[in-house]
């Protein structure tokens, strides 16, 4: 009752958009959000599996590997959003230590699918699918706190 008389006095300065009222009803406990995870991790390596398996197939096998591969990194990559939440996840994707990390991957993942479907370029998808791994490693180390440093010195020195 009292909540009522705040909003219609005019009392209630809280806004309530529609956004907020998606967070609040789609809180999820600790082990659903451990389950989502693993489901949708899960998920995300089984179509990677399918469209390393699907390369094979004749005359359309690259095009469904360039798909089944990316869908498969969306999802997992996906799967983080129920650790985190999903604008925990934006925000943590577009910081300015993996800004550009993000835009590469999100970059090739679109790039294969061109190429897959749009251009209809077997080599271009491949190249891409190689790029959208390297990618996705380097936003993944991105991660873990020194390890793109280390990856580096470990590059240098195999060079000099």
């Amino acid at each position: 009752m009292d909540k009522l008389k705040k909003v219609l006095s005019g009392q209630d300065t809280e806004d309530r958009g529609g956004l907020a009222e998606v967070v609040e009803t789609s809180s999820l406990s600790w082990s659903t959000r451990i389950k989502g995870f693993a489901a949708c991790f899960v998920a995300g390596i089984v179509c990677s599996l399918l469209g390393t398996l699907l390369l094979w197939v004749p005359r359309k096998g690259l095009y469904l590997f360039a798909v089944f591969y990316t869908f498969g990194n969306i999802a997992s990559i996906g799967s983080t959003i129920f650790l985190m939440g999903p604008m925990k996840q934006l925000k943590r994707m577009f910081e300015p230590t993996r800004l550009i990390a993000t835009v590469l991957v999100l970059l090739c993942f679109a790039l294969t699918l061109c190429s897959a479907f749009w251009w209809h370029n077997k080599g271009l998808a491949l190249i891409f699918c190689v790029l959208q791994s390297l990618a996705l490693t380097w936003y993944s180390l991105s991660f873990i706190p020194f390890a793109r440093d280390a990856v580096k010195k470990c590059f240098s020195a195999c060079l000099a």
